[in-house]
């Protein structure tokens, strides 16, 4: 039996077992009708679905190889069955030194499967222009339109939350560009005065001139919590015990706050904007709490997107534009919110109709996995290497002091996802350099190490039990170097 049809047999055997999705929540037709709505971009559903199945096909096979390779492991010809098995199926050689005393102290899967995941993440980076320039040529929510709504950045805080990782060019269909920051925390949870310089260096580029077309712009900081709307008060967000009232009066309270210290400190009129959003992880449904006329929001305003779709499904565009802007109207009341936040509110619940329309496509409605399935934590600086759901867990952090509440979400994941099966938790440490100063990429590569240092005296127990797996990745935020593995940097440059 050759490896694709052994493969083949062991799913259906029952080794992988599919979940069943539950029925379409968002789409509630009748007879003769179809769920296919007048406002969705179906050309960029089809450019997202295919980056979806290409990226996801690069860590599928994992589970199933190392399955095949743990029944071979004392056949006499291991090394070199193994490495054509590997070449087969995952499209790479696996390390020598983890294959050749497998007959001896037995196969280590746990560092083979964290080093697959490493190596399929960087087959992801290797590819990423041609993966994403796709999606990212289609993408209407650009720089231009952010400018045109009086806005020269958007700084987004999601939570940490592996399904939230897709939020831009799925959820939102916004490309990753310069206009736009993100840095995601446990339970949208941002660092206020982090933000604050953040800010600052922003306005500093914008009256140097720094930012094209910014002159005249205000800065937007956006807070991303989540909920699930099918298991509230198990899939919601973790940080915050799945209460999803307290979810999003913390990430308004963060929100409130960095106002607050931006006025303190620089005046009154200063203050960015701020627009607070929620993600129900189940259909990537949005609501967008609107702010009133002070730019203050109130909780209980808000629009949700997964009845606007249902409301509007069948109706011609104009007419189903027109349905929008009139519950946006409703919503405000007599403090309606600034006109250049409106016309941005407004793109953002049409994008989102697609983005609805793509889960009813591709997963049915409601994804089967409702809840964690990511593959690895990020910990340290996004990449935007990978723009997709459940992929990583990412920790914004510059030291692990300061991300341990981030840091230990992740690890309290990891332990349902990985360790109560006996799996490793891949730790992927990466940060940022700038080549154009001397000495930048030298520092990257010690902060690398001291947070990878830190993560395993943390979790002490987890690394010496072999339980914990760290990879560290350096990027130039100037040059063409992408999350290159710090281990293979050595080896080709001797650093």
């Amino acid at each position: 039996m050759n490896t694709r049809k052994r493969l083949a047999a062991m799913r259906q055997a029952g080794v992988v077992t599919p979940v069943e999705a539950p029925a379409n929540p968002a789409c509630v037709i009748g007879p003769g009708q179809r769920c296919e709505h007048t406002l969705v971009d179906q050309e960029l559903n089809r450019r997202l679905y295919a980056y979806e199945s290409r990226v996801r096909g690069r860590f599928a096979a994992i589970a199933d190889t190392l399955k095949v390779l743990s029944s071979l492991q004392h056949e006499l010809d291991f090394v070199a069955r193994a490495q054509n098995l590997a070449r087969e199926c995952l499209g790479y050689e696996l390390p020598d030194a983890l294959l050749q005393d497998a007959w001896v102290t037995g196969l280590d899967l746990r560092a083979l499967h964290a080093h697959c995941i490493f190596k399929s993440f960087k087959a992801c980076v290797e590819q990423v222009d041609a993966d994403q320039a796709p999606w990212r040529e289609r993408m209407k929510l650009d720089e231009t339109f952010f400018q045109s709504c009086g806005y020269h950045t958007l700084d987004i805080s999601p939570c940490a939350d592996g399904r939230l990782q897709g939020l831009l060019p799925f959820v939102l269909r916004l490309a990753p560009n310069d206009a736009v920051r993100v840095k995601a925390y446990a339970g949208a949870m941002f660092d206020v005065e982090g933000d604050v310089a953040d800010w600052t260096q922003r306005e500093l580029d914008r009256l140097t001139g720094g930012i094209p077309g910014g002159e005249q712009g205000n800065y937007l900081k956006v807070a991303v919590y989540h909920l699930s709307t099918s298991h509230p008060c198990q899939q919601g967000c973790a940080a915050h015990g799945s209460n999803d009232a307290a979810a999003m009066d913390a990430a308004l309270g963060r929100l409130v706050e960095l106002r607050a210290a931006v006025e303190n400190t620089f005046g009154l009129g200063a203050a960015p904007d701020i627009l607070l959003i929620g993600m129900d992880t189940d259909l990537d449904a949005i609501r967008i709490h609107v702010p009133d006329a002070d730019g203050n929001i109130n909780l209980a305003r808000y629009v949700c997107n997964a009845t606007l779709y249902r409301e509007t499904l069948g109706m011609l565009p104009e007419t189903a534009r027109g349905h929008v802007e009139a519950t946006l109207a409703r919503v405000e009341g007599a403090s309606p919110c600034a006109p250049g936040m409106r016309r941005l509110i407004l793109a953002l619940l049409e994008a989102n109709l697609s983005q609805i329309e793509y889960v009813i496509q591709h997963h049915a409605g409601r994804y089967a996995v409702i809840g964690h399935n990511e593959r690895f934590i990020c910990a340290g600086e996004a990449m935007s290497e990978l723009q997709l759901r459940n992929k990583f867990y990412f920790a914004h952090l510059d030291t692990v002091e300061e991300g341990a509440a981030d840091m230990d979400v992740g690890i309290k994941i990891f332990s349902g996802l990985n360790v109560k099966h006996g799996m490793a938790i891949p730790v992927l440490v990466h940060f940022h350099y700038s080549s154009r100063v001397p000495g930048a990429r030298e520092r990257a590569l010690l902060r690398c190490r001291r947070v990878k240092a830190a993560i395993e005296s943390r979790y002490a127990d987890l690394h010496t039990q072999g339980l914990l797996r760290c990879q560290m990745a350096v990027s130039d935020l100037q040059g063409g170097e992408r999350a290159s593995f710090v281990e293979d940097e050595v080896e080709d440059h001797g650093h």
